[in-house]
């Protein structure tokens, strides 16, 4: 399906003999208009002939345009469905058990510590408890994983990916 018949479907709907019939179609009264009219919303996909010879309309027609004019859906990459997986508005469902998604999910979490900065271990709540309430628990992770360093409750991201 191109850009031209979606035009030409569209056109259809701007005349306003068709435009009448295919409401008329629609609301299941027989249209006014004459055969030819009702023809061209037949090679528009907009109407077809039942089997006693008279006309109904096909609104599912619309759908089959946008269905096809939509741009393909973007595959997700496996991260991307870890974390939709485990990420509703933002905030941690549940902290994943394996290691392999729980590593995902911090690091994901580690980019709200901007590198080369340093914070003290309640600001470091605050900003875990935007994710998950057990914050001890994400903290303890993100240590032991390496991507935050802690010394004297102090805490400073130290690995994970960095946005440019």
């Amino acid at each position: 399906m191109n850009d031209e018949e979606i035009r030409r479907v569209l056109g259809l709907l701007h005349q306003d003999d068709t435009l009448r019939a295919f409401a008329s179609l629609v609301l299941g009264q027989p249209p006014e208009q004459g055969e030819e009219c009702l023809e061209r919303l037949g090679r528009g996909g907009l109407a077809v002939r039942d089997e006693d010879g008279g006309w109904r309309a096909r609104p599912e027609r619309f759908r089959e345009l946008l269905k096809a004019a939509a741009p393909p859906a973007r595959r997700l990459t496996g991260e991307e469905r870890v974390l939709e997986a485990f990420l509703v508005d933002g905030r941690l469902k549940e902290i994943p058990a394996r290691w392999e998604k729980r590593m995902v999910v911090l690091r994901h979490i580690s980019r709200v510590f901007e590198p080369g900065v340093r914070y003290p271990e309640k600001d470091v709540n605050v900003l875990l408890r935007a994710f998950h309430d057990d914050h001890a628990a994400l903290r303890r992770y993100l240590v032991e994983s390496e991507l935050l360093s802690r010394e004297a409750n102090v805490y400073w991201r130290s690995g994970g990916p960095v946005d440019l």
